[in-house]
C-alpha cells in the first residue's frame, strides 16, 4: 500500500507503524472514544496490518486505521456517547483495533455509515470500520466514517461512464457541447445587427465606493465612432473622502473641488441617452444602478434598461465557448483575451470607455451599419 494517503480536505497522511505513532502520542478513534472525544480536524497518520492488499484490506475488511493530535480534538455532545442502555459488546479487528457494536440509529448520529449506504452517497471506505451491529441472522454489519471515506467520482449524467468534468459532463460529452455552443454563438456574433455609429453608445462611471449609496465621480460617453460625447469629472454631494477607490481611478477630492455637481448634469445625460438606441458598459448593472437614478419614474428608467446591454456578460459567453482557458471576465482580462491596446489610463472612466467600446465591435464585427459584407478576421480565426 502507499506510503501516504490524500484525503478529501487536500491534507496528505502519511503512513506509520503504530509503535511509530504511540511514540509520538497520537490517539487512535478506539482511544478517542473510550475518552468521549472525537477528532478535530483530519488525521496525522495512518497504519494497516501487515499482511494487507495494496488496498490495505484482509478478508475484505479494511485496515487502515489514523491517528489524531491530541491537541485537535475535542469533547464529544454527551448524546453520541452517553447510552445507559447500550450493549457493550465489541470485536478486534484484523488491524488489531477493538470497535464497539452500536445501533444504526446511533451510528447515523455519528456520522458512520455501512458501506452500501456510503456506495449509495458516492463515497468509500479507506479507513478500517469504526464500529459495528448484527442484523437478525447474526452476521456483521460494520459502520464507516464518512469523513474519512474518498468520494467516488460521479458518473457523466448524459453518458453514464465517462468521469464528471464540467457541468456533470465528461470530457468528452462536454467537449461535444461546447462544439454545439461555439456553432450557435459564432452565428449571434456574425449576424448583422444594421446599427449606427452615433446612436450605440459607450459609457463608464467612476464612483466614491463600491455600493448602490456611494456617489459618481466621473461620466464618460462615446459613440461608435469613437467621438467623445461626454467626459467630466463629478462633485459628490455629500462624500467627502473615498481612499479605496481613489487607489484605482487616481481621483482625489481635489480634483473634483470645482467639477459640476450630478444634479447640473441631469439634463444634459437625459439628452444624449435619449438620442441612443443602445448603451453598452462593461459590468453594466454597476453603472446602470447609479445613473437610474437621474430619471424621476420606473416608467423612465425602464425605458433606459431597455436599451443597456452589458459587455461584460457578452465576453463571459464567449471565453465560455471559445476560450475556457480564460478563468476571470474583468475588463483588464478581456482586453489580453481579444489583443486589445489600452487607450488612455486604465481604470480611469475615459479609457474604460474607450475599451469597452473596442471589447464589444471585436466581439461584434458585423454590429454597426457600415460593417464589411465580409471582415478580415473573427473571432473564430
Amino acid at each position: 500500500m502507499n506510503n501516504t494517503l490524500k484525503m478529501r480536505s487536500g491534507a496528505t497522511v502519511r503512513r506509520m507503524t503504530r509503535q511509530q505513532a504511540e511514540g509520538k502520542n497520537y490517539l487512535t478513534r478506539e482511544i478517542l472514544m473510550q475518552m468521549h472525544l472525537i477528532p478535530g480536524g483530519d488525521p496525522v497518520a495512518f497504519s494497516c496490518a501487515d499482511e494487507a492488499d495494496e488496498q490495505g484490506m484482509v478478508d475484505g475488511i479494511s485496515t487502515v486505521a489514523f491517528y489524531f493530535n491530541p491537541e485537535n480534538v475535542q469533547e464529544a455532545p454527551p448524546e453520541l456517547w452517553y447510552f445507559p442502555d447500550a450493549r457493550t459488546d465489541s470485536m478486534t479487528l484484523p488491524g488489531g483495533s477493538v470497535i464497539n457494536r452500536m445501533s444504526i440509529k446511533r451510528a447515523a448520529g455519528c456520522g458512520y455509515y455501512t458501506r452500501e449506504r456510503l456506495s449509495q452517497m458516492n463515497y468509500t471506505p479507506i479507513e478500517e470500520p469504526v464500529a459495528f451491529t448484527y442484523r437478525p441472522d447474526k452476521s456483521v454489519i460494520y459502520f464507516y466514517d464518512k469523513r474519512t471515506c474518498d468520494r467516488v467520482p460521479l458518473p457523466c449524467i448524459r453518458c453514464g461512464k465517462g468521469v464528471r468534468f464540467r457541468k456533470k459532463l465528461c470530457m468528452d460529452c462536454y467537449a461535444k457541447e461546447l462544439q454545439q455552443l461555439c456553432i450557435e454563438d459564432d452565428i449571434k456574433r456574425n449576424t448583422y445587427y444594421h446599427m449606427s455609429r452615433e446612436r450605440v453608445l459607450f459609457f463608464d462611471l467612476e464612483l466614491t465606493g463600491f455600493y448602490d449609496h456611494d456617489e459618481i465621480l466621473s461620466i464618460s460617453i462615446v459613440d461608435g465612432n469613437g467621438t467623445i460625447v461626454m467626459n467630466t469629472l463629478v462633485k459628490p454631494a455629500h462624500t467627502k473622502k473615498w481612499k479605496r477607490t481613489e487607489k484605482v481611478h487616481g481621483i482625489t477630492p481635489d480634483m473634483v473641488v470645482d467639477a459640476p455637481l450630478l444634479k447640473d448634469l441631469i439634463p444634459q445625460i437625459k439628452e444624449i441617452f435619449a438620442g441612443a438606441d443602445r448603451i453598452i458598459a462593461y459590468g453594466v448593472s454597476t453603472d446602470y444602478s447609479h445613473i437610474k437614478y437621474i430619471y424621476d419614474t420606473e416608467e423612465e428608467r425602464e425605458a433606459l434598461h431597455a436599451k443597456v446591454r452589458c459587455c461584460a456578460n457578452e465576453f463571459v459567453h464567449y471565453a465560455h465557448t471559445h476560450r475556457p482557458d480564460v478563468q476571470h471576465a474583468s475588463l483588464t482580462d478581456a482586453m489580453a483575451c481579444l489583443g486589445i491596446d489600452w487607450v488612455g489610463v486604465a481604470h480611469t472612466s475615459m479609457a474604460d470607455t474607450f475599451a469597452c467600446r473596442d471589447v464589444w465591435e471585436r466581439l461584434f464585427p458585423y454590429y454597426y451599419d457600415d460593417a464589411p459584407v465580409l471582415a478580415e478576421a473573427s473571432l473564430a480565426d
